[in-house]
C-alpha cells in the first residue's frame, strides 16, 4: 500500500477556500470524494496522524495514491458537485445509500391508452404515476385486491390484454367484476381512464370525498328499494375503509414529510425513513451503511444527516416521473434527529430539487416527535438485527478467505476473486461469463459476458481455447486501463477493471488452468494467482503442477470457491440460452420462401414469441399485415405444426397471392 507521505501535497499548496476533493488509488481510480469549507484544514487532517483516524478513513488514506481538489464559490455549489462526483465515480469508500433490495411501488401507467395498475421496481418513467414505496410487494397486491372491487381497473400485462382482445373474452378478473374489461369493450377507453384517475385520487389522499359520495349513492339506492345495488355500494365503502386502516394517520394536518432517524456505533449506522404523505404513512425504507468518519467532524450524526440528505434526495429527484405534488420525491418537510452545520445550504439545494420551499427541522413535541421516536426505535432494531447476522456472515467469509490463502500459499487473502466459465452446445453459440466476488460477496455490477470469437477442434479444445481468449481479453483491458487511463475512461469514470483480481478461477482442470496462465504470461501479468476448480471431485488445480490441491470437504474456503464457480456457471448458462433462443428463432423462420426480415419481425411482434406463433391458426396468422394463406401454412410447417392442406382456403384479397409468392 502507498505511504500517505509520498503523495501529501506540499505545505501551503492547498487553498483555504471551500471546495470538493478526490482521493485516487495508484491505478487512477477515484476511491473517495468529500467537500470542506476550508480545503487546507480538511486535507491536512488526513495526513496529521494516521493512528488517530477512524478505521475506514485510515484504510482509505493507505489505499490512495494521490489527492486533487476543485475550488468552488458557495457551499450549495459544493453540495451539488460532491453529489455529481459520487454518482459519476462510485467511490468505494463513500457511503452509498443503496437499498439491499429494490423497494416496490404501485405504478399507474397513465401514458397508455388503457392505463394499468402494477407492482413496479426500477427507474421512474415519464407519464407514469407512482405510489409508495411499500416494504413488500404483497402489500401492494393486497391493496390492489381491496381497491379493484371499487375501482375495477386493468392489472394485466400487455400480452395478456392483447390475447384476450383477440379471443374477445375477458379474464377471470373481468368475470368477477375486479376489472372493467376494457379488452372486450365493456367500457370505453375514456371510461376506463376515469376509473383509474379516481383510483389515483383515492391513493393521493382524496379519500373523504369518495367515501361520502359512495355512502350518498348507497342511501339513495336503499331509498329506491334497489337493495342489491345498495349492498354492493356498502361493500365498496367497507373495502375503502379497510384500505385506509392500513395507512395510519399520524399527522392530522395532512403534512407531507419524511421522518429520518439513525442508530449508530463506532463503525456502522442504521438509517430508517418513514414517508408521510397527506398525514398518512405511505412507505418505509432502511439502510445499513459503514461510517466514513471524516477527520474534523465533531458530531458523526450531523455528518450522517448531511450525507443522507444529499445522496438520497439527489438520487430520488433524478428518478423523476412525479406526475403531481403528491408523488414528488422531495417532501415539504424533512424531520431529522439533528441539524447539520450547513442546514440553510441543504434546504436551498433541496428546494431547487423540489421546485418549492423545503424545510429541515428537528421535531420537538407532539405527533411529529412521537413518530420520530418510533422511527428511531426501528433504526435501533435494524442495527441490532444486522449485527447479529453480520457477525456470523463476517466470521464465515473471513474464515473462507483465510482458508483459501493457506491452502494455496498466497501472500494475502484473496479479497477480489474473479471466475470464468464457458457455455456451449457441441461447439455452437460459445459464450463465457466472468463473475466477481469482493470480500466474499458477489459484485454483480462488475459481471461480464463474452461472445467467443475463436473456435478450434473438439469440445475439449474449444474450452481451453475459449478460456485463453477470455483471459487475454480481460487482462488486456486491465493493462490498457493502467497505461491509458484517460483514453478508455475519461476522468476515471466506469473503470471497473482497473483493479486486478487477487485470485483468478477457471472452471476446469489442468488444461484450462495452464491455458489461462499462458495467456497471463503472454501479457506479462505476474501478480495474479490462477487456479482451476474441477467439477467431478472438486479438485483445485494450480498451473504447472501434476497433482491438484485437495481442500477438506467441510472447508469454508472450498464452499466459497464452489459458490463462485456455480455463480459463473449460472451466469454463462443464462447468456447462452438467450443467445441460442435468438438464433433458433431466426433459423426457424429464415428458410420460409416469401417471408422477409420485416414480415418475420411483424410475426414475432404480433404473437410475442415463436411458442405462441406455433399455437396460432392459419386465419390468425393471416391477420398479420402482409401475410397470405400460403405463407401462413409455410410458417406452421416450418415450425413443425401439421396443416390440413385439404381444408378450404378462406377468401382473401389479391395481395395475398403476391405476399405468399
Amino acid at each position: 500500500m502507498p505511504d500517505p507521505a509520498t503523495y501529501r501535497p506540499a505545505p501551503g499548496s492547498i487553498p483555504v477556500e471551500p471546495g470538493v476533493y478526490r482521493f485516487r488509488d495508484p491505478h487512477g481510480r477515484v476511491i473517495y470524494v468529500g467537500k470542506a469549507k476550508s480545503l487546507r484544514s480538511r486535507l491536512n487532517s488526513y495526513f496529521a496522524d494516521i493512528a488517530n483516524l477512524a478505521p475506514r478513513t485510515r484504510q482509505m488514506v493507505m489505499a490512495a495514491g494521490s489527492v486533487e481538489w476543485t475550488v468552488v464559490t458557495t457551499e450549495v455549489e459544493a453540495l451539488q458537485l460532491e453529489y455529481n462526483w459520487i454518482k459519476e465515480f462510485d467511490p468505494r469508500f463513500n457511503i452509498r445509500y443503496r437499498d439491499d433490495k429494490s423497494y416496490p411501488v404501485l405504478a399507474v401507467t397513465l401514458n397508455e391508452e388503457y392505463p394499468r395498475l402494477m407492482v413496479y421496481r426500477g427507474a421512474r418513467r415519464k407519464g407514469v404515476r407512482y405510489f409508495g414505496p411499500y416494504s413488500h410487494a404483497w402489500a401492494i397486491r393486497e391493496t390492489l385486491d381491496l381497491l379493484t372491487r371499487v375501482f375495477p381497473s386493468r392489472t394485466c400485462s400487455a400480452g395478456v390484454f392483447k390475447r384476450h382482445r383477440q379471443i374477445d373474452r375477458p379474464c377471470l378478473l373481468g368475470y368477477i367484476d375486479k376489472c372493467s374489461a376494457p379488452c372486450v369493450n365493456r367500457v370505453s377507453a375514456e371510461e376506463h381512464r376515469r376509473i383509474v384517475l379516481d383510483f389515483c385520487d383515492f391513493l393521493a389522499g382524496k379519500t373523504d370525498r369518495m367515501i361520502r359520495d359512495l355512502e350518498r349513492r348507497m342511501n339513495k339506492a336503499a331509498e329506491e328499494l334497489d337493495f342489491e345495488r345498495a349492498a354492493r355500494l356498502r361493500d365498496d365503502v367497507g373495502a375503502l375503509k379497510r384500505a385506509l386502516e392500513k395507512q395510519t394517520v399520524v399527522f392530522g394536518d395532512g403534512t407531507d414529510a419524511d421522518v429520518v432517524a439513525f442508530a449508530d456505533d463506532e463503525l456502522e449506522a442504521a438509517v430508517q425513513v418513514f414517508h408521510v404523505r397527506g398525514g398518512r404513512v405511505r412507505g418505509q425504507r432502511g439502510w445499513i451503511v459503514e461510517k466514513s468518519g471524516e477527520p474534523g467532524d465533531s458530531d458523526g450524526q450531523e455528518q450522517l444527516v448531511e450525507q443522507f440528505l444529499t445522496q438520497f434526495y439527489g438520487d430520488q429527484a433524478e428518478l423523476g416521473g412525479a406526475a403531481d405534488e403528491s408523488t414528488n420525491p422531495v417532501p415539504r418537510q424533512v424531520l431529522v434527529p439533528c441539524l447539520p452545520g450547513n442546514t440553510d445550504e441543504l434546504a436551498t439545494w433541496l428546494s431547487g430539487l423540489r421546485g418549492s420551499r423545503v424545510s429541515i427541522r428537528v421535531p420537538q413535541r407532539g405527533d411529529k416527535r412521537a413518530l420520530a421516536e418510533t422511527v428511531k426505535r426501528n433504526a435501533a432494531g435494524a442495527l441490532a438485527q444486522h449485527k447479529l447476522k453480520r457477525a456470523g456472515d463476517f466470521t464465515a467469509r473471513t474464515a473462507a478467505l483465510q482458508s483459501i490463502q493457506d491452502a494455496l500459499g498466497l501472500a494475502d487473502a484473496p479479497l477480489r476473486i474473479e471466475c470464468v466459465d464457458i457455455s456451449h452446445v457441441q461447439g455452437t453459440d460459445v459464450v463465457a461469463s466472468l463473475v466477481v466476488f469482493e470480500d466474499g460477496l458477489p459484485r454483480k455490477s462488475d459481471y461480464r459476458h463474452y461472445a467467443i470469437r475463436e473456435a478450434a477442434g473438439d469440445g475439449r479444445s474449444d474450452d481451453v481455447a475459449s478460456i485463453a481468449e477470455v483471459t487475454r481479453r480481460r487482462f488486456y483491458r486491465h493493462l490498457q486501463d493502467i497505461s491509458h487511463p484517460t483514453e478508455l475512461a475519461p476522468e476515471g469514470k466506469s473503470r471497473k477493471f482497473a483493479y486486478p483480481p487477487n485470485l483468478y478461477v477457471v472452471d476446469g482442470g489442468a488444461p484450462q488452468v495452464n491455458a489461462a496462465q499462458a495467456a497471463l504470461d503472454e501479457l506479462g501479468v505476474t501478480d495474479v494467482a490462477v487456479i482451476g476448480l474441477a467439477k467431478r471431485l472438486e479438485e483445485v488445480w494450480v498451473p504447472s503442477e501434476p497433482d491438484p490441491v485437495i481442500m477438506p470437504r467441510n472447508s469454508e474456503g472450498l464452499y466459497l470457491l464452489q459458490r463462485v464457480r456455480d455463480e459463473a456457471h449460472r451466469f454463462a448458462i443464462a447468456y447462452h440460452r438467450s443467445k441460442r433462443s435468438k438464433r433458433m428463432t431466426a433459423s426457424a423462420l429464415d428458410s420460409i420462401r416469401g417471408l422477409g426480415e420485416h414480415r418475420r419481425k411483424a410475426l414475432v411482434m404480433h404473437f410475442g414469441s415463436v411458442a405462441r406463433l406455433k399455437e396460432a391458426t392459419v386465419e390468425e396468422i393471416t391477420a398479420v399485415p402482409g401475410i397470405g394463406v400460403a405463407t401462413a401454412k409455410a410458417v406452421l410447417e416450418a415450425l413443425g405444426v401439421p396443416v390440413d392442406s385439404d381444408a378450404p382456403e378462406p377468401v382473401v384479397s389479391d395481395d395475398h397471392s403476391r405476399a405468399s409468392g
